[in-house]
């Protein structure tokens, strides 16, 4: 179980390559062939035969001591259960860091630029990506990671512009984590000297906390969303190398105030950038161009860097 949000472990993640449409499942501790991904095996729970009546016999001393007090009782068993899931959080953020550094380090052994891609649902984040691979027609080459709770739909929307394309359906979970995409990477292999954008599951919550490996979250909003989500989900736009404001064709139709999104997204993090566009109708699609070969060109520049 994730600690930080309470969603479901990894026994109903699938890792579904669509190339041949097989689902396979995200095995807790399977033996990866990628340099990166050797777990340890120092996280198993171990039970001591005694724990059981340890734990009955502490309760009756609770019991005894307070059964004039039960408020004391209630107050004791409620301060232990948060100092629990604090120290669990502690322990799934920490092992996901780890994960995402041997990650990162895979990436840009490969001179692989991994751009996060995270939102609400609806947003237009497979939209964006459709048209995006469209109109760069595989300069540079582009492959998708795509994370969804359940089907295959924003996948194979992706599968059809000819793009290699990993789905990952993460059950219960609200989030992918950098453990997920380990496992995604071995199925989408992607070439060296390319692109991975990762469509991440449409949650501003969670995703912001869960580094994968990638060199820039992009977070996209709609205008047909709230213009003070930047405000009400502040972890996410701090966390976030860029705000695309999408489906600016449709301003004339919403009650939503750009200037003011925009503030609220630079009072959080001064240093976002910010882009408008609309990825049906291409307009402003271009500034998003220039600012991923921009990342492409700074992925080559280091790699030539001795």
């Amino acid at each position: 179980m994730c600690a930080t949000c309470g969603c479901s472990d990894h026994d109903a993640v699938t890792v579904t390559a669509l190339a041949d449409g097989h689902a396979r499942p995200a095995e807790t501790h399977p033996h990866h062939d990628h340099d990166y991904a050797h777990h340890t095996h120092g996280d198993h729970h171990h039970v001591h035969p005694h724990a059981h009546a340890h734990h009955h016999d502490h309760a009756e001393h609770v019991r005894d001591h307070d059964h004039h007090h039960p408020r004391h009782e209630h107050e004791h068993a409620h301060a232990h259960q948060h100092g629990t899931l604090i120290a669990l959080e502690q322990e799934v953020l920490a092992r996901n860091s780890q994960l995402a550094e041997r990650n990162r380090g895979w990436f840009e052994g490969r001179n692989i630029l991994a751009l996060n891609l995270v939102s609400s649902p609806g947003a237009g984040k497979t939209t964006l990506l459709v048209r995006t691979i469209r109109d760069l027609r595989g300069e540079p080459v582009i492959s998708v990671i795509e994370g969804d709770q359940a089907t295959l739909n924003d996948a194979e929307r992706i599968a059809g512009t000819g793009c290699k394309v990993v789905q990952i359906n993460t059950g219960a979970g609200c989030h992918l984590d950098a453990d997920m995409l380990a496992r995604g990477l071995r199925e989408l292999a992607p070439p060296l000297d390319s692109v991975v954008m990762i469509e991440n599951v449409g949650n501003l919550v969670c995703p912001a906390l869960f580094d994968l490996g990638e060199r820039a979250k992009v977070v996209i909003l709609s205008v047909t969303e709230g213009d003070d989500k930047p405000a009400k989900y502040p972890h996410m736009f701090r966390a976030s190398s860029l705000m695309i404001l999408n489906k600016i064709d449709l301003l004339p139709y919403v009650n939503f105030d750009v200037e003011r999104c925009i503030d609220y997204a630079r009072r959080i993090n001064p240093k976002i950038e910010v882009l408008q566009l609309s990825a049906t109708t291409g307009e402003g699609m271009s500034d998003w161009y220039v600012w991923h070969r921009r990342q492409v060109a700074v992925d080559h520049v280091a790699e030539a860097t001795p």
